[in-house]
């Protein structure tokens, strides 16, 4: 994990006033956008250490905030990750919440209003929230479908804050900062995903995102072609629509044009 982060908007100031104000987040936006980091990035900045849960249909409730377990032939709770960050004053992260069920969540109900505690009721104990707690949500609006889709009633206990893919030469700065390939070739990759990104508007996938551009990076930086890595790690894992494959190559080839010529005339 790095420490530098490159803002796109307010999103680490609109982060710290909700920390100072003890008020949940909710992080949307495409895949790969920065969510991640963002989080990763203020769990720093605040001095606050980050508890990380990847959301799925069969998390559930117990999964969260703990269980009873048979442990030398005694039966103990044994808090969930939930449960550890709340104790601990830490950042508690759900990522893509939207794959959870909605009776999973409910559990956080009481986190993310005025009582901000936690009820164990199965070890009938009850945690409040210190000042220093932080529950942070994330999840993309254009994956979900019509039954994967957050209530309007949970959402608004939550502050959002909308993150999108930061401007090319930007983006390239990271892939840079984060792979050591050349600025040129960094920029390509961009104006690569760029253009896939518009034609999204046309053929339904799921766009590049930035950390697929750094996985595609850092193979060039081991060696690969340009086309090669961006065939491997940008185009591949988009569809499996041969039709479509076939168009985004196109697409990546024209972009990647200038690295062929350069590579030709070497």
């Amino acid at each position: 994990m790095t420490e530098t982060y490159l803002a796109n908007g307010d999103e680490v100031q609109l982060f710290e006033l909700a920390f100072q104000r003890r008020l949940p987040v909710i992080l949307t936006g495409p895949t790969g956008c920065g969510k991640t980091r963002l989080v990763e990035h203020m769990g720093l900045a605040l001095g606050r250490p980050v508890v990380t849960i990847s959301c799925h249909d069969d998390l559930t409730s117990s999964d969260l905030v703990g269980r009873f377990m048979v442990t030398g032939g005694d039966v103990v709770w044994t808090d969930g990750p939930l449960t550890r960050a709340v104790k601990a004053g830490a950042i508690c992260y759900l990522d893509e919440v939207v794959e959870a069920r909605h009776d999973s969540l409910a559990v956080l109900h009481s986190l993310t209003d005025h009582r901000r505690t936690l009820y164990l009721d199965r070890a009938d104990e009850v945690v409040p929230a210190p000042e220093t707690f932080m529950l942070v949500c994330s999840y993309n609006p254009a994956y979900r479908s019509s039954l994967k889709e957050l209530k309007p009633s949970f959402r608004q206990r939550f502050v959002t804050l909308p993150m999108r893919y930061l401007p090319p030469d930007r983006e390239a700065a990271v892939i840079v900062a984060e792979t050591g390939v050349d600025l040129e070739a960094a920029g390509r990759l961009v104006r690569c995903a760029t253009a896939i990104r518009t034609a999204d508007e046309a053929f339904h996938y799921e766009p590049p995102s930035t950390r697929v551009l750094v996985t595609a990076a850092h193979m060039i930086a081991a060696g690969a072609t340009e086309i090669d890595a961006a065939e491997a790690c940008v185009l591949a894992p988009l569809s499996s629509d041969g039709a479509i494959t076939e168009g985004l190559r196109e697409v990546a080839a024209a972009s990647l044009a200038d690295a062929d010529s350069t590579s030709s005339t070497r």
